[in-house]
């Protein structure tokens, strides 16, 4: 960030703190502004060589990638504390642990996205889209594991189709195609063009181009057939890694009783939930509450055996109907889990609340809410769970009085 003469906050794009820039400025707004840098004239000692090409070539992946990647999480952690700070609330007085770290999922930067999705050119040709525009850059990026985009352009995908390739656990690759999205018809309010652009991508329909369509992906003692399409973390390390860590979140908490009833909350296919089972956790029962019936079938063939219990629907208007729970894990989309779904969780008294943000600001302001029903957080932790780009996960331990 720098300032303007007349004091507003200009937004850098390409520019690390302590850089002095040459930018131009792209938009303009009564509060704030927004550039993009255009020479760097004193560089900052953690600038690196732009390691991804896409990126370099304008594609919208790797926004970090001329960053080193300790000091990206640096910068994470600096954001992390920072709406920790401003819009949680959280600061000396308060019960809670010291600013969360961000720690890398794996020892590289490159080559860990399992699955990616990619546009199909009118010629044939797949890549990412450059940030900002339509227009397609087929210079392959550095995130994907190895061999999941070879050979992506034979394929077949139909010109203005999208691709989706994901690698399974066990090396398989598998592709399929999205059609494209019918075009909305022009005229009419925004809003209503919108809500017609997102009507027509919920239609689209999936051929399967290689594989079988069903990714197998396995973390502990479970195995999961997902469908290619279907959600997965990106990071071919992130499942392990975030059920590892409910698990031993949950087990530093005092006084849970013996056989534990769980709530899985936006559980997708269970995966966190099956966390606990794989532990020494007394767990008695998991609902699993989500609202993709992919995901859920999916869980129902890796968890067949499990004290688990499904239920398709939004956590909102499911969860009054439950068990009252020992643990509540909370895995909510980007928006975060609002303050209506943490009141009701608070409601149910459970002993601990896991709760996993993908979304920094979202994950203050859910944190906030449970301490206003009077728990305490424990422990938090943020990960770099997207190398070289400005997106991180984080998980936080609550525990009640």
């Amino acid at each position: 960030m720098a300032h303007a003469d007349d004091g507003r906050v200009v937004f850098v794009a390409g520019a690390l703190p302590g850089e002095r820039v040459r930018a131009r400025i792209d938009e303009q707004k009564a509060a704030f502004a927004r550039a993009v840098t255009l020479e760097v004239l004193d560089a900052s000692p953690h600038r690196i060589d732009p390691s991804c090409p896409a990126s370099a070539a304008g594609a919208g992946c790797c926004d970090l990638s001329y960053v080193s990647a300790e000091y990206a999480r640096e910068l994470h952690a600096g954001v992390l504390a920072d709406v920790l700070t401003r819009l949680g609330r959280f600061g000396p007085d308060d019960p809670a642990p010291a600013a969360p770290t961000v720690t890398a999922l794996g020892p590289d930067a490159d080559g860990w996205r399992v699955r990616t999705r990619l546009a199909v050119g009118a010629d044939g040709a797949v890549g990412l889209r450059e940030r900002g525009s339509s227009d397609l850059i087929t210079t392959p990026c550095v995130a994907p594991v190895d061999g999941l985009l070879a050979g992506a352009a034979a394929l077949g995908a139909v010109p203005g189709s999208e691709l989706v390739l994901a690698m399974g656990s066990d090396g398989r690759r598998h592709a399929a195609q999205l059609s494209p999205v019918a075009r909305p018809r022009r005229g009419g309010r925004r809003a209503s063009a919108q809500r017609a652009r997102h009507s027509a991508g919920r239609d689209r329909t999936t051929r399967v181009l290689e594989g079988d369509g069903a990714v197998t992906q396995t973390v502990g003692g479970h195995t999961w057939s997902i469908p290619v399409t279907g959600f997965w973390q990106a990071h071919r390390s992130a499942p392990a890694t975030y059920a590892e860590t409910v698990r031993r979140y949950v087990g530093a908490v005092d006084g849970l009783p013996a056989g534990l009833r769980v709530w899985d909350l936006y559980g997708g296919a269970g995966v966190l939930g099956a966390g606990l089972l794989d532990g020494a956790l007394p767990v008695a029962h998991i609902d699993l509450v989500e609202t993709d019936p992919g995901a859920l079938a999916a869980a129902a063939d890796a968890l067949g055996d499990a004290p688990v219990t499904a239920h398709r629907g939004d956590s909102a208007a499911v969860i009054g109907g439950l068990s009252t729970p020992d643990v509540v894990i909370v895995d909510p989309p980007r928006r975060g889990a609002g303050a209506a779904v943490v009141a009701a969780i608070a409601a149910a008294q459970p002993r601990a609340v896991v709760h996993v943000g993908c979304d920094a600001a979202a994950f203050a302001r859910d944190l906030r809410d449970y301490v206003t029903h009077g728990y305490r957080v424990t422990a938090w932790q943020g990960f770099d769970a997207f190398p070289r780009t400005r997106h991180m996960e984080a998980i936080a331990l609550l525990e009640s009085p």
